[in-house]
């Protein structure tokens, strides 16, 4: 199979997977409606801490500082949700329907991830609008509004290539649905709701191992300093880097699942 049809199946695996998503509402609201609510509950909760001088530094308002950690928070939601529904065509026959057509075989995985990168970047432009209405800037300028949209999407891969993996290999939404607990403690361990400045003990070193803090800082660069060539080290590369090694698990577990068929 030439590269072309195998980029035109993954293209319409993608459109049918985002089509899916706009007709279910009620799976996709999450990922918008609670980064938002935890922005607002954050912004509310510590805006005496962004009066310090040391704070400062880092962010002009808790409200800038808190865009990052909703994009992340968000991206994690959407990701899980495409996973999940890809585990739930396997339990309902619709992977096999699939392997009954001359699909490519990758694209399956593929058009999920792509419509996960789909929804990040609606994410991260619809966060961006509201968050600027109540008063939030980019510093960085036009290049930064699109390095956190970037950062956005690379993440989507990144998580999205984790949990469809675990997808094919359980073929259940339910231990899809189960994970995603696991991977979400890694948003409250990293700096993603704190500046990590100001934690102290085994949780300061959680966070400083933290890939997501190291991502998310970069993001909160893009929002409140000149641009730099750090921030997109941070919030491109890392989660490329990650996104490599999911995208490479997923593979291997659908390949395993095509074995076993």
């Amino acid at each position: 199979m030439t590269l072309a049809l195998a980029t035109r199946h993954t293209a319409w695996l993608t459109y049918r997977s985002v089509l899916g998503r706009l007709r279910q509402p009620a799976a996709l609201t999450p990922s918008f409606v609670f980064p938002l609510f935890f922005a607002a509950l954050g912004s509310a909760s510590f805006s005496r801490i962004a009066e310090r001088p040391d704070f400062q530094e880092i962010a002009s308002s808790f409200l800038n500082y808190a865009v990052a950690g909703a994009v992340a928070q968000g991206v994690l939601f959407a990701s899980t949700s495409a996973a999940g529904d890809l585990a739930t065509d396997i339990e309902q026959g619709f992977f096999e329907r699939l392997l009954a057509s001359p699909v490519s075989r990758t694209s399956i995985l593929l058009g999920r991830l792509g419509s996960a990168m789909v929804v990040a970047v609606v994410q991260v432009t619809v966060f961006m609008i509201i968050f600027m209405a109540f008063g939030a800037r980019i510093e960085s300028g036009p290049i930064g509004f699109i390095g956190l949209v970037g950062s956005g999407a690379l993440l989507s891969l990144a998580i999205g290539g984790l949990m469809s993996g675990m997808a094919i290999k359980s073929g259940s939404p339910e231990v899809v649905q189960g994970s995603f607990p696991l991977v979400f403690a890694l948003m409250f361990l990293s700096s993603a709701f704190f500046p990590r400045r100001y934690m102290t003990g085994w949780y300061r070193t959680v966070a400083d191992w933290n890939p997501l803090s190291h991502i998310v800082e970069g993001m909160q660069g893009f929002m409140n300093q000149p641009l730099a060539a750090d921030m997109f080290w941070r919030a491109w590369l890392i989660p490329l880097g990650l996104a490599v090694v999911s995208i490479a698990f997923g593979l291997r577990s659908l390949s395993k699942r095509l074995a076993a068929l």
